[in-house]
């Protein structure tokens, strides 16, 4: 871990993680409190919250940034993300404790820039997942996992480097993702899937109301995906010493799937 620590590799990583987290929060939560503020001369217009436009929001943001800093850190954006990638071994455990850091400092400081450009909204609650009226704990967890999986399983079968199939654009695939993710989950949850981003809507708005399920629901929802992808979709031929050097050092090992000569890496890998 030390020699890791010690790279200018390491720590262009981690600020990309941490603009592009800043820049898709800000991007992303900003339209979805510009309904707020209607088209002047439009004094017809009601002020209601249009899905479609915030799930592509989110998803766009998304693609760009992975587009923008993916040869870089990966462009994880989602402690979720990270996670799933660490049980996949396709990072050390220093790195992902660094990226969900730098993900969540992200989140906090373009929140806390978006409530200052919207300050003049009356109960701002700068996009604050919560949980809908008829819906419980349990189903608001419910929902978070199966959004969240669908994200993460997609993340590794876009960026597995095993496939010769694939001819569109990963990044796009994702954002695709994310967007069909708030499809699902805007009108039960707000749609959280991102822990970090979650974060800092709650703590800039001091209001941690139910805030366990939109940490604990993404974390479960992408370790299921790595675990199953890894070991049931499209296993990896490697041992536990493997998997520990990864998770130690960094050095990512060469995974092949079982009974295939593939040396390739999997992962969207920086440069």
């Amino acid at each position: 871990m030390a020699s890791e620590f010690k790279k200018k590799m390491f720590w262009r990583a981690i600020v990309a993680e941490f603009l592009a987290m800043s820049l898709f929060i800000f991007i992303s939560i900003g339209s979805a409190l510009g309904y707020n503020f209607p088209v002047v001369g439009n004094k017809t217009a009601t002020a209601t919250q249009d899905n479609v436009k915030v799930s592509l929001a989110f998803g766009i943001a998304i693609a760009t940034m992975a587009q923008s800093v993916g040869h870089i850190s990966g462009a994880h954006l989602n402690p979720a993300v990270t996670l799933g990638l660490l049980l996949s071994c396709q990072i050390s455990l220093l790195k992902a404790f660094m990226y969900i850091v730098a993900q969540c400092l992200g989140a906090v400081v373009a929140t806390a820039i978006l409530s200052g450009v919207t300050s003049s909204l009356p109960n701002n609650s700068l996009g604050l997942n919560a949980l809908a009226d008829g819906i419980n704990s349990g189903q608001g967890l419910g929902i978070e996992i199966i959004a969240t999986f669908q994200l993460v399983l997609c993340v590794l079968a876009t960026t597995d480097k095993r496939r010769n199939d694939i001819s569109g654009s990963a990044p796009l695939a994702i954002g695709l993702s994310v967007a069909l993710g708030h499809l699902l989950a805007i009108d039960y949850t707000g749609c959280g899937i991102n822990p970090a981003r979650s974060l800092g809507s709650a703590l800039v708005a001091r209001n941690f109301t139910n805030h366990w399920i939109f940490w604990v629901g993404p974390m479960l929802g992408g370790a299921s995906a790595a675990l199953i992808y890894d070991f049931i979709l499209a296993p990896r031929c490697s041992d536990l010493t493997d998997r520990m050097k990864v998770w130690t050092s960094g050095q990512v090992e060469e995974y092949d799937l079982d009974g295939d000569d593939i040396n390739t890496r999997v992962e969207m890998k920086p440069k």
